[in-house]
């Protein structure tokens, strides 16, 4: 019986620093991604805690990445740039 205790902290341990480890951004709720791996390995079971309710505080939208473009045409930076590159090819050549 004292075994689950101690592989529940375990589990919710690992689970909080993979997460920790995963966000795309370099200050994940506040904080840089480094002393949320303290706080999670050095504070037993606040740690982890307190990640996994911030996360879950946060909210679905704010944590999603803008979808990448699917196709070169999608991308308006390319766009811009083939335009330009129309226009200079015009000018050269007098057309």
């Amino acid at each position: 019986m004292r075994l689950i205790p101690l592989l529940l902290y375990i589990a919710l341990t690992v689970y909080a620093l993979a997460d920790v480890v995963q966000q795309p951004s370099d200050h994940p709720r506040h904080l840089p991604k480094a002393v949320w791996i303290l706080i999670v390995l050095l504070v037993p079971w606040v740690g982890a805690g307190a990640w996994i309710v911030l996360k879950l505080l946060d909210g679905p939208g704010q944590r999603r990445m803008p979808p990448a473009p699917l196709a070169p045409d999608d991308d308006p930076s390319y766009r811009v740039w083939l335009n330009e590159q129309e226009r200079r090819r015009r000018g050269q050549f007098g057309e």
